[in-house]
């Protein structure tokens, strides 16, 4: 079963990020040996750390009427 939520801020992208990790059995370590950065920026991403990039998109998204949701699809689990 697929999982879909709306994105609204920094802090929900990030638990939205860290449940994706957690379905496919990774740690954060893993996640980040597999992107090429380190455990610690996984953790950021994950905790919602306010930063100008994230802070910018939000507003514009919010300025502009727009909305972002993220589907999550459990491995093994096909798209249809």
């Amino acid at each position: 079963m697929a999982y879909t939520g709306k994105i609204t801020s920094a802090e929900s992208l990030g638990l939205f990020l860290q449940q994706a990790r957690l379905l496919s059995g990774l740690s954060q370590r893993e996640l980040a040996r597999r992107l090429g950065t380190t455990q610690k920026y996984i953790w950021e991403l994950e905790s919602g750390k306010p930063s100008i990039v994230m802070d910018r998109l939000f507003a514009a998204m919010r300025a502009t009427g727009m909305e972002l949701t993220a589907t999550i699809t459990p491995p093994g689990e096909s798209d249809g």
